[in-house]
C-alpha cells in the first residue's frame, strides 16, 4: 500500500491535483523498462516503439530484475513516481525468448497485462522512405473481426489503442494525419467465441491463435479533382510480427472503477449526449440524428394550382345549371317545330 501524501505548499498541491482523475484524461505516458537479459531484437523493437510514442515516453537505461506476472510492486512504485499509466517491459529468457509485456495501470495499481513474443522485426532504417513527425497522433486500423469477438484480441486492441492514442481532439486537420498503424491477423482455423451467458471460456491453445502483424505507413494526400483527396500509403516501418503468450485480466471491481464516467452537464444532455432521448441518437461519427413523426395529413385541404376546369361548384349552383340547360333544350325544340 502506498501512503497518501499531503501537500505542504501550493506548488505540491497543484502537482497532486494534476495527477487526479479528470473528465478528459491527459496523454498516457509510457515507461520502457529493460529486464535482466535483452537481445538485439528486443532492444530494437523497444527503440522503434518509443520513437512512435514520443514525446510521451520514458526510457530506463539500466537493466532491472523484474517479473511483472509474479511481483508488480516495482511497476506500481514507478507508476506513482513518474505519473505513468503504461509500461513496456522487454526481456528475453531461455523459456520465453524475445518477450515483450504491455502493462496498463489505474490509480498506480496494475490493471491488466499481456505478454507478446517477437517473431519477426524489420526496423525503420531498412525503409528508405520519409518518416512522420514525432508527436503526431496516428490513425489506428484493426483488420479482423476477432478484435471485436475474441477476449484475447479485444484486450490486445484496447492496450494498443491506449498506448498509441494521443490527446483528445475536437476536430481533425487533414495535413496532420501523417502516419497510420495497421494491425492485422494471419489466417488461422476458426476460433469459437465465448458465450458469457453460458459461462464458457476461451482458454485455447496459444499455438492455435493467429499471429499479430503490426505495420506502419506514412500517409500522403494527393489532389483527386474533388473535395476528397486521394490517399497513398508508403511503408515507413517498423514491421513487427507478434504471437500471444501469457496474460492477466483486470479485476472486475477495478475495471468498473476505471470505466466509470462522470455525470454530464445539462448542456450535454440537451445535445443528446447524456441520457437517451426519445427519437434521438448519436451515430458512430458523433453526429446527432433525430426522427420526426408527423400526423396523417388531410390532402383535401392542400392548396394546389387553381384551374377553371377543376374548380368545384356548390350543389345549389349545379341544380340551377341543370334546370337552365333543360329550358334551353325545350326552346330549341319549339323553334325547330315552328
Amino acid at each position: 500500500m502506498l501512503r497518501t501524501v499531503k501537500p505542504r505548499n501550493a506548488r505540491s498541491k497543484r502537482a497532486l491535483e494534476a495527477r487526479e482523475a479528470k473528465e478528459v484524461e491527459d496523454v498516457r505516458t509510457a515507461v520502457f523498462v529493460k529486464g535482466t537479459h535483452t537481445g538485439e531484437v528486443v532492444n530494437g523493437v523497444m527503440k522503434e516503439l518509443m520513437a512512435l510514442k514520443r514525446p510521451n515516453a520514458i526510457s530506463f537505461s539500466k537493466k532491472n530484475t523484474i517479473r511483472p506476472f509474479e511481483d508488480a510492486s516495482s511497476l506500481e512504485f514507478w507508476a506513482n513516481k513518474n505519473d505513468a499509466s503504461m509500461f513496456l517491459i522487454g526481456q528475453s529468457t531461455k523459456k520465453r525468448p524475445a518477450g515483450l509485456v504491455i502493462t496498463r495501470t489505474f490509480d498506480s495499481k496494475v490493471l491488466d497485462m499481456c505478454e507478446l513474443g517477437i517473431d519477426k522485426f524489420v526496423s525503420m532504417a531498412e525503409f528508405k522512405t520519409p518518416k512522420s513527425t514525432p508527436g503526431h497522433k496516428p490513425m489506428m486500423h484493426f483488420a479482423s473481426e476477432l478484435f471485436d469477438t475474441h477476449t484475447r484480441f479485444i484486450q490486445l486492441k484496447s492496450l494498443l489503442t491506449d498506448l498509441f492514442n494521443g490527446e483528445v481532439i475536437e476536430s481533425i486537420c487533414l495535413p496532420g494525419l501523417e502516419h497510420m498503424i495497421s494491425v492485422t491477423l494471419s489466417p488461422a482455423p476458426s476460433l469459437q467465441t465465448a458465450n458469457p451467458i453460458l459461462g464458457e471460456s476461451q482458454d485455447e491453445d496459444l499455438q492455435n491463435l493467429p499471429k499479430v502483424h503490426i505495420r506502419t505507413y506514412t500517409v500522403k494526400l494527393l489532389p483527386s479533382g474533388t473535395r476528397v483527396p486521394r490517399v497513398e500509403l508508403t511503408e515507413m516501418g517498423p514491421f513487427i510480427d507478434l504471437s500471444l503468450r501469457r496474460h492477466q485480466d483486470a479485476d472486475p471491481e477495478m475495471w468498473k472503477a476505471a470505466m466509470k464516467r462522470p455525470k454530464l452537464k445539462k448542456q450535454d444532455l440537451e445535445k443528446g449526449l447524456g441520457k437517451k432521448r426519445k427519437n434521438m441518437e448519436v451515430d458512430e461519427m458523433g453526429d446527432l440524428r433525430g426522427r420526426v413523426h408527423i400526423a396523417k395529413q388531410d390532402l383535401s385541404m392542400l392548396q394546389t394550382r387553381k384551374m377553371k376546369g377543376l374548380k368545384s361548384v356548390p350543389e345549389d349552383e349545379e341544380e340551377d345549371s341543370e334546370d337552365s340547360e333543360q329550358e334551353s333544350d325545350l326552346r330549341r325544340k319549339k323553334r325547330k317545330q315552328d
